[in-house]
């Protein structure tokens, strides 16, 4: 019969590379990832009959994001995978226009993303584990509320253009209306621009016999006027979409 020894749990600790930063304010960290949206989907993956994932077979889009806010600071359509110099300038818009420029980028090891447009600006840059789902969070998120609330309820089309066109619209909503669960119920240009979020203004209560001060559902709002007031629902669509 075998004999059982314990023995000492012996734990290597492995150095990694991936070093972790906390946004603490807008602009801080931003993340930046690729992701192809197909167009008529990808069936044949198996060499020697795969198909390069390239128009018109799909689009490429590259995100970035403002971690703190949870902000798309911009989002473009290309027919490939970028190379360097075309990340470089994709990085740089949002640079000029939102006039500041982050402290850390995080990203995965591709090489496109960390190119010489990081380094002129002293960007500083973090990469996510490999192969690690959830290491680069906050973007991934929204490329998946992207194909999944927008180009996956339409056709996709095959012209850059009106492609282009449906993803503004959707950034657009993303950043004004859509609500946080990490940000507390708030839209992410109301934590970017530091305004005053909507769920803090005062509610109304439609049920005559209930209480001023009776509690609702986070974060705990003040009632407007009398309780009993009747209201009326108006649902809007973002471009009649």
């Amino acid at each position: 019969m075998g004999r059982l020894s314990a023995k000492p749990l012996v734990r290597r600790c492995v150095r990694s590379a991936v070093l972790h930063v906390t946004a603490k304010f807008p602009n801080h960290v931003r993340q930046v990832d690729l992701a192809a949206v197909p167009i008529v989907g990808f069936w044949l993956p198996w060499l020697p009959f795969a198909l390069p994932q390239m128009w018109p077979l799909c689009w490429w889009i590259a995100v970035t994001t403002d971690h703190f806010s949870r902000r798309a600071m911009g989002v473009a359509i290309f027919t490939r995978p970028l190379p360097s110099g075309q990340m470089t300038a994709f990085l740089r818009r949002p640079i000029r226009k939102a006039c500041a420029t982050p402290k850390y980028l995080t990203c995965d090891r591709g090489p496109q993303f960390w190119c010489d447009g990081c380094k002129d600006h002293g960007i500083r840059p973090r990469f996510g584990a490999v192969g690690q789902h959830g290491s680069i969070a906050v973007v991934e998120r929204f490329i998946r509320s992207l194909k999944e609330a927008g180009p996956r309820r339409t056709l996709i089309s095959l012209w850059q253009r009106t492609f282009r066109c449906e993803v503004a619209l959707y950034t657009d909503w993303h950043n004004e209306h859509r609500p946080h669960t990490a940000l507390a119920g708030r839209m992410p240009n109301e934590v970017y621009f530091a305004r005053r979020p909507a769920n803090r203004s005062p509610r109304f209560k439609p049920r005559a016999r209930c209480q001023r001060g009776s509690a609702c559902a986070k974060p705990q709002i003040l009632v407007k006027g009398k309780p009993g007031v009747r209201l009326e629902l108006a649902v809007t669509f973002q471009n009649g979409r």
